[in-house]
Parts: C-alpha cells; sequence; structure tokens
C-alpha cells in the first residue's frame, strides 16, 4: 500500500491517545484481548449506563514473519505453444534450476484495521469497520456497516425486546458459524490464537438484516435474509437460461440462520452451535471468497505464473493455504461448532459440510452440485496471571469436489484433499498486544498431475506480532 507505513504510524499514535478515552459501548465486542472468546455480545450481561452520544475509535495493527518452506511435483506444462516456460512452477522457484522447492522468507506487508463503534441511543449502536492496509486490497476499504438494535428507545424501551430480542440492519459478515469470531481479519489478528484461518475460509460482507431472539439463558436463535452478493446489486438479468443453457441466471436473496446453547457452570463453558447458509441461484456469491484482506501466509503453495503468464503477485494470489471451492451460483452450507473451556483448558472444533455449483457444473443436461466438508479441531491451554500466555495445537482437513479442470478419467467430479497441522505459543505483554509463533506443516492430495499442486506440501514458522483496542 502507497504510504502504509505511514499510515500504520500515524494509526498507532493516534490510537495510544484514543486508549486512555475509550468510552464503554452497549452489547459490543472489545478489539482487545477481552474480546476473546466472546461470541454474539451478551444480552443478559450488565451494560454501561446510557449517558449520551458515545464514539469509541478502534484500531487493529498486524506485523508477520515467515519462513515458509513450499514443494511441488506436478509434470512440465508450458505455458502456451509460444511460450515454453513451465506453468507449474512455484512462487520463487527458478526455472534454470532442478530444485522445485524454495523457502519464502521475510516480513510481510503489515495489515491494519480502523474501526468505528458508536453509540447513538439507549441499546441503538452503529458500527463502521474499514481496512487501512491489507494485502487483497491495498487502498483504504470500507468492510461495511450496520446498526444494532437491542432496545427501542423510540418506542419507550418496551421490556420484551430490551429482555429478549435484538436487531441488526446493514452491510455486515453474515452469522454464519463461530469460526468467524476466531478468525484473522486483516490486521484483527487478536481473536485468533493461530497466524491463519481454515482451509475453507467461510467470510463476506452483505446487505441484509438479522433478528435474534434469546429466550432463556444460554439460548440463543437467529434468521436473517441478505442481497447475497459482498456489494450492491441493481442489475435486472435476462429471463433467458445463461450462457451454460440450463438454468436463467437469478437475484435470489440469501437467508441464514443459527441456533446456539452457552453456558457456564462454576470453572467449565460449554458453547454448541449450529448454522446454515442458503442460496439456491445467484450471479455471484462471494461466502468462500469474500476476503478483500487476504492470508497471512504469503505466496506459498501460489504458481510463479497466473493462468494468463502474467507474474503472480500477493494482491492477486492472495488465499494462499487457504482453497476456494468456486460456488459462486449455488451454495448450501452448515457448520457446526463446540466449544469447551474449563479453566486454563481450551477446545474448539468445527465441522462443515457443503454443496454448490457456477453455472458450468452442468453434465446430461442438469445443473450439478459439487460436495465439500471439513473438519478443525484446536486445543489450547492459557496460563499464568490473567492467561496471559498460551500454548496449542490445530488439526484441520479439508476435501472435495473442485470441478473445472479437476476430472476423473470417466469425467466425473475428482475429489482433492488439504490437511494442516500448526502448534502455536502466544503471550500477552498486555491486554493490547499479542506476540505469536507458529509452526505449520500443510499438505495437499489427490491433485492430478497435470496441476501445480499435485504433491504440493509446505511447512515452516510463522512469527506475528498484534496490537488491538
Amino acid at each position: 500500500m502507497k504510504n502504509g507505513y505511514f499510515i500504520l504510524l500515524f494509526a498507532l499514535l493516534f490510537g495510544t491517545q484514543a486508549m486512555a478515552q475509550q468510552p464503554a459501548i452497549q452489547y459490543a465486542r472489545s478489539w482487545d484481548k477481552d474480546g476473546i472468546n466472546v461470541f454474539e455480545p451478551s444480552k443478559k450481561a450488565e451494560q454501561p449506563e446510557y449517558t449520551g452520544f458515545k464514539l469509541r475509535i478502534g484500531g487493529s495493527f498486524t506485523q508477520d514473519f515467515q519462513s515458509l518452506t513450499h514443494s511441488n511435483n506436478p509434470v512440465y506444462a508450458k505455458v502456451s505453444a509460444t511460450n515454453a516456460t513451465n506453468k507449474n512452477l512455484l512462487y520463487g522457484v527458478i526455472k534454470t534450476e532442478d530444485s522445485t522447492s524454495v523457502t519464502l522468507r521475510g516480513f510481510n506487508l503489515a495489515m491494519a484495521n480502523l474501526n468505528f463503534d458508536i453509540q447513538i441511543g439507549d441499546g441503538v449502536r452503529v458500527a463502521l469497520e474499514n481496512y487501512m492496509s491489507a494485502r487483497h486490497h491495498n487502498e483504504f476499504w470500507v468492510k461495511g456497516g450496520y446498526i444494532q438494535f437491542d432496545k427501542l428507545p423510540m418506542f419507550g424501551n418496551p421490556k420484551w425486546f430490551s429482555d429478549y430480542m435484538r436487531v441488526k440492519i446493514g452491510h455486515f459478515q453474515p452469522n454464519y458459524g463461530d469460526m468467524q469470531f476466531r478468525r484473522s481479519d486483516g490486521g484483527n489478528t487478536m481473536f485468533n490464537p493461530f497466524c491463519e484461518n481454515l482451509i475453507l475460509d467461510a467470510f463476506a460482507t452483505e446487505i441484509g438484516g438479522e433478528l435474534y431472539v434469546f429466550p432463556a439463558d444460554g439460548f440463543m436463535g437467529m434468521v436473517g435474509m441478505s442481497s447475497g452478493f459482498i456489494n450492491g446489486n441493481i442489475e435486472k438479468y435476462p429471463d433467458a437460461v445463461n450462457s451454460s443453457g440450463v438454468v436463467p441466471t437469478k437475484k435470489t436473496p440469501s437467508i441464514f440462520a443459527k441456533v446456539a446453547y452457552d453456558k457456564t457452570f462454576n470453572d467449565l463453558r460449554f458453547r454448541l452451535s449450529a448454522s446454515l447458509y442458503n442460496n439456491p441461484n445467484i450471479q455471484r456469491n462471494t461466502l468462500y471468497a469474500g476476503d478483500r484482506t487476504g492470508s497471512h501466509y504469503f505466496m506459498i503453495m501460489e504458481p510463479a505464473l497466473q493462468s494468463t503468464g502474467v507474474a503472480s503477485t500477493a494482491t492477486a494470489q492472495f488465499t494462499s493455504g487457504r482453497f476456494n471451492p468456486n460456488v459462486s451460483n449455488r451454495v448450501t452450507a452448515i457448520m457446526f461448532n463446540p466449544f469447551v473451556k474449563y479453566k486454563g483448558l481450551e477446545v474448539f472444533g468445527t465441522y462443515e459440510i457443503m454443496q454448490g455449483a457456477v453455472y458450468a457444473d452442468v453434465t446430461d443436461g442438469r445443473w450439478n452440485n459439487r460436495k465439500f466438508n471439513q473438519l478443525a479441531v484446536e486445543g489450547l491451554y492459557r496460563f499464568l496471571k490473567n492467561e496471559q500466555a498460551y500454548v496449542g495445537a490445530r488439526y484441520i482437513t479439508m476435501s472435495g469436489e473442485p470441478g473445472g479442470t479437476i476430472l476423473n478419467a470417466d469425467g466425473s467430479y475428482a475429489t482433492i484433499t488439504i490437511s494442516r497441522t500448526a502448534l502455536v505459543a502466544g503471550w500477552f505483554p498486555t491486554k493490547n498486544m499479542l506476540l505469536k509463533g507458529e509452526y505449520v506443516f500443510q499438505q495437499y492430495n489427490d491433485f492430478p498431475t497435470a496441476d501445480y499442486r499435485n504433491g504440493g506440501k509446505f511447512n515452516g514458522f510463522m512469527v506475528e506480532a498484534v496490537i488491538g483496542f
């Protein structure tokens, strides 16, 4: 990002002044260590008294150092009839050398977020989230904004709403799954005990609304509807079928829902949630391709050349270590998340099943779904005073049918598998600072010999420094 470090320095200096005078905002999540293991803001917890308009300015900053080695073993494939360069070379591998392995070492682009939490009424909060510096979009970018009602002061604060209901309206991240509350989001990596997200990374921002109900202590239900697009869309699509010749291009809203139980019994906290997201036909959904910041594993297991023959860049190849299932025209996803915490011991899990398609997924005159599943388990032990340090491990495995050119000999969808193991240690010098060190190993299985990920793997370590306030 142009002048990126100047902006980071300015924001950090500004934030240092702001931290000393941060007002308390109702029904909000803190951006520092206090926000860890917070899911939906509590409806039952005691809230600060409303004394008038309040503005809280927050920021999140992350700097990574990586030393990651990647390798692969595909067949030689030239870029084109006139360009004999091997398109299956990995980023950083020199074509004149025999080696297919290279270490990518150095400091990555620092990422930064700027957040505004605004109390505009009793139980009425506005949030505006922004990206100042990111790998994917280098320019200043508005992530989204929304208004959240936990009370209705304009109607005299009816008790039934204040005690049991919540409404959220705007351009925001749909409440699909609990992993979203632990994922890294640009400069905001305080809530993620590791340095990266899941391999299938469910994240998008869409325009819509969510209705919550909290019927009893520990229980929550939510139903939401959104446009299904990452941006506004006023296009009128023709009624005729699209170029793939089976179904018309439509603009169908996404429907999503969630139920959760979250309860603490003395030193034991238990939470279990189940989430659903569905869109049967839409021009471009980005549930698994909506990150405008990018992976914190820079350029690892990325090809040296893009499909067009142009050299790969950190901006264009921004999802390193993740996998895009390419289900932008139809998607149904279900996620289950158990969470258990007993004193310093913490276990979090994800089981996700998903199916979807693009319009080109057509065989025998039918529009077919491709299927994916993902399992992730992480265990942490937090220790020292106020859980100031932690150690942990995470295992992820994902398998599915990418489609496209990855097919079996009979033309059916082939299944690929990607797995990752990560070991991590972290330390909070203060509640606004976090230092992590991670060792990671990731392997790619069952990719065709002509695919650059055939025989692919990477391993190495990451060091991540985080500030959040």
